[in-house]
């Protein structure tokens, strides 16, 4: 009898044991316990999503997501408290920033694409948006090929730059791309005339457009280069750190938040200028809503542009 007993103590020490050690946490997770910091990489002028406002201070819609990413991590590792810091990063900046170690989520408006999960992983996608191309209504552009022999700037380190590169080449299209350092930089060559056409999301250049000093003077490109998923950037490889990220996403998606969330940043005035961009949500991102997904395939959200389609086919 007191064998048995004996034996039971040390089972049920050994199933204390094992609970204890499924707590223990490794990559990210025991890098942020173990500091107390969970580091957020943020941009300075992407609208609506991380940029600096008026006050100089990070808010977004991304980082908003972020927010209720870290307190799931912070619920997760049982810490009292959570020191969030900010860490400004860049479109050519945040991919190697995240690597590295220095920041843990990048929280802007990332392209979720095949090419990039070689380096990174992608939570679940958080908006869907398309490349288009913006310019002045004077200049009357309104198709890929009205570029041909101009003068055209994205941001570097973008997909949107890649792509417009891809373009120029396989349709022998002749432009002169440049690359400017971010997307505030981009707007102004084209404000100022040093470019014809700035190549970017289409959420972005309609923010950069709404809170500039005319923005009844520009006009965005109804046709759609491609199919752009957003998503929260984070380290590869490190499953259990993305999993209470997404997890924390799906929660907000499934829930009320998401609509809250959205509508505060994209149906009501934002900061500095008080800029409504009413942008309802599209019909992508309400499917992505109802069956969360972290796919970087753009067939996966919508029916592919024929632009798209035509990529590396010359014209």
């Amino acid at each position: 009898m007191k064998l048995l007993k004996l034996a039971g103590v040390l089972v049920g020490a050994s199933v204390l044991m094992g609970s204890v050690h499924a707590e223990e946490f490794s990559g990210r997770l025991k890098k942020i316990k173990d500091s107390g910091t969970l580091t957020l990489g943020v941009r300075d002028s992407s609208i609506p999503f991380s940029y600096l406002d008026d006050k100089q201070s990070y808010q977004g819609y991304s980082i908003d997501l972020c927010l209720k990413a870290a307190t799931a991590i912070q619920k997760k590792l049982g810490l009292t408290s959570l020191n969030i810091k900010m860490v400004p990063v860049t479109s050519a900046t945040r991919i190697p920033l995240i690597a590295n170690g220095t920041t843990d989520i990048s929280c802007d408006s990332a392209t979720n694409n095949k090419e990039r999960w070689n380096q990174v992983a992608f939570s679940m996608t958080e908006f869907v948006t398309a490349n288009k191309f913006l310019s002045k209504k004077a200049a009357n552009l309104k198709t890929l090929d009205d570029l041909k022999g101009k003068t055209v700037v994205s941001t570097s380190g973008t997909s949107n730059l890649k792509q417009i590169t891809q373009l120029n080449t396989d349709r022998n299209l002749g432009m002169n791309i440049l690359a400017a350092k971010d997307h505030a930089e981009a707007f102004l060559m084209v404000e100022t005339g040093r470019a014809a056409a700035f190549v970017m999301d289409d959420i972005l250049l309609s923010s950069l457009a709404a809170n500039s000093k005319a923005p009844g003077d520009y006009q965005v490109s109804s046709e759609a280069l491609s199919v752009e998923p957003y998503g929260l950037i984070l380290p590869k490889g490190d499953d259990a750190f993305k999993k209470v990220v997404d997890d924390a996403l799906t929660v907000v998606y499934k829930g009320d938040d998401i609509k809250k969330i959205y509508g505060k940043w994209f149906q009501a005035p934002i900061p500095p200028k008080g800029v409504n961009l009413n942008v309802p949500m599209s019909p992508q991102l309400q499917a992505v809503m109802a069956k969360p997904t972290d796919s970087p395939d753009p067939a996966a959200y919508a029916a592919v542009p024929e632009a798209q389609k035509n990529m590396g086919k010359k014209k």
